[in-house]
């Protein structure tokens, strides 16, 4: 795969198309976050709960060559990176879903891509003003104000700086990938990193992204 920001933002689009539509064999983020709810009596609980299952699910990935639906992929990219991706990616648009955003907003989409940078995520927005913590990114105030101030020249800005990070991030993870040359030590290596880098992004997804108050 050339990283590069162009494949970057097909790669972004067509897995947040594949989380919210599902993948063959996959649930949907909605279906996803409504089969913890029902696990659970409190959506703080079935986040977290969410989180651990999918730290663990990324964690595996790393030894998974592949997973159903990615050869639609408009770009072609090593399966560990589109899978565990995939993952990550659904996981933060079923928080979002399960703190009532709706999933189907181009505002809450490039939320998500946000979450994905993990602990930069309020370096990215720095400068669009938008800001992170309740007073903005609480739900009601959120549909009330954000919605109607941002326009898509800032979205396209946002998601361009977030396009910029994850190359940077998926190169540092390519230098990660260089231990499987030796198969066990590669494994647990990259296994380790993701299960890591998911946790960072569900607890920004759950802490100061999507946050179901004012």
């Amino acid at each position: 795969m050339d990283v590069n920001e162009s494949n970057i933002q097909k790669l972004l689009n067509w897995t947040y198309d594949a989380s919210i539509e599902g993948l063959p064999k996959m649930a949907t983020a909605e279906e996803l976050a409504e089969s913890f709810q029902k696990k659970h009596d409190s959506t703080d609980k079935a986040i977290k709960a969410l989180i651990r299952y999918q730290n663990t699910k990324a964690s595996s990935l790393g030894f998974v060559t592949g997973l159903g639906g990615l050869i639609l992929l408009p770009v072609a990219v090593p399966a560990n990176i589109a899978s565990v991706l995939y993952v990550q990616m659904r996981m933060v648009a079923a928080i979002a879903y399960m703190r009532g955003f709706d999933v189907h907003d181009e505002e809450v989409k490039t939320l998500v891509f946000v979450a994905l940078t993990g602990n930069s995520a309020e370096k990215i927005l720095k400068g669009t003003g938008l800001k992170i913590g309740k007073k903005m990114f609480g739900r009601k105030i959120f549909e009330r104000t954000v919605r109607n101030q941002v326009t898509s020249e800032s979205l396209t800005k946002i998601n361009q700086k977030v396009g910029f990070r994850l190359v940077t991030k998926f190169g540092q993870k390519g230098l990660i990938n260089l231990g499987r040359l030796i198969p066990l030590v590669g494994g647990m290596i990259g296994g380790s990193h993701d299960l890591l880098a998911t946790n960072i992004i569900g607890n920004v997804a759950k802490d100061e992204l999507f946050l179901g108050v004012e």
